[in-house]
């Protein structure tokens, strides 16, 4: 290789150079909605993962709920650990297959952006509430594109923007990369609740089912080493999959957790305050004196109602509850002679 190039040229040598065919390849990629010069240092996937871990969104992520909402501890999952994880096993997943890591990276690190606080719980709540619906990946989009940055998004990549809209359901990402992601997440919040819901005593580790530890393995670890095992060897072209006995000792696993955490009453029974809660703020910022300036723009746009989910959707589990307090709660007061 030419010692003389710039850092990212360099780098896109080394991918044509070590990436297999199916891999998006940095220098192919078909861009960014707004130009912008290359960078001499980085690649345009690498300048995207850059800009997610310093987004205003991204941190928000260490106070928004997984599955347990409010729990007692300091080990319980949040939505940033959980993005964390993902993207450790579909950077893996992409090392092992000489896919491009940095782009998994970066749609691993933003593909939960535009999460609600509560959980999926909050999720359904603006679901109801907002016309056209809410959905949290088509949300993580709009927080790149729209909601970033005083309005003007992070202008991240097409094949970034791809990759988080297609990573939970429906039609599948056009990068082998998205496709991972996809599947990592699964991965990830499959073994990491059972970890939770165990510390939470809302299961125990002999409730899982015989055949699939027998599988999979009968530790997190060893599960997630199988799962991303059968991946790597079962993922030849542009498919993206595992064995079959794999694939349905997983298949075990998910019905599992859905009957025995998903839908359990003791795990979810903070669950039945969020509706109210989400309710009585949406009702509230949807009226344009009460939204906050920096949503004035949106909100004229493209509606108060909007801009009013926007901005719950932005909001974390303590400060919803907190706002929630001071709009509705009243509050102590002592009398000054």
């Amino acid at each position: 290789m030419d010692s003389s190039l710039l850092p990212r040229e360099y780098t896109q040598q080394a991918e044509a150079y070590l990436l297999c065919p199916q891999a998006a390849f940095s220098a192919n990629s078909r861009g960014r909605e707004r130009f912008e010069p290359e960078d001499p240092l980085r690649t345009v996937y690498q300048r995207d993962r850059d800009r997610v871990i310093h987004c205003k969104a991204f941190r928000r992520l260490k106070h928004k709920t997984q599955v347990f909402l409010s729990p007692v501890g300091d080990h319980y999952r949040t939505r940033l650990t959980h993005t964390l994880e993902v993207s450790q096993i579909a950077r893996t997943i992409a090392r092992a297959l000489r896919l491009n890591e940095d782009l998994t990276e970066a749609i691993a690190l933003a593909h939960d952006l535009g999460h609600t606080p509560f959980g999926h719980a909050g999720e359904r709540v603006l679901n109801e509430l907002c016309d056209g619906g809410f959905r949290h990946y088509e949300q993580s989009v709009r927080v790149v594109e729209r909601l970033e940055k005083g309005g003007l998004g992070l202008n991240l990549t097409w094949e970034v923007r791809d990759g988080i809209l297609h990573h939970t359901t429906g039609e599948e990402a056009a990068t082998k990369e998205g496709r991972i992601v996809r599947l990592a997440d699964r991965i990830a919040y499959i073994n990491h609740d059972i970890d939770d819901a165990v510390r939470a005593a809302a299961i125990r580790e002999e409730d899982i089912p015989a055949r699939a530890k027998r599988i999979l393995g009968d530790t997190k670890t060893r599960r997630i080493t199988s799962l991303v095992t059968s991946v790597v060897e079962n993922s030849p072209g542009d498919t993206v999959g595992m064995d079959r006995q794999t694939q349905e000792a997983f298949d075990l696993l998910y019905a599992f957790m859905w009957e025995s955490v998903y839908k359990n009453p003791y795990a979810k029974k903070e669950e039945a305050k969020v509706p109210r809660l989400m309710e009585d703020l949406f009702q509230y910022y949807r009226r344009p004196e009460h939204l906050p300036e920096d949503l004035r723009i949106i909100a004229e746009e493209d509606g108060y109602d909007r801009a009013a989910c926007d901005y719950i959707a932005g909001m974390t589990d303590r400060f919803a509850v907190a706002t929630y307090q001071h709009l509705f709660i009243p509050q102590a007061w002592e009398l000054h002679f």
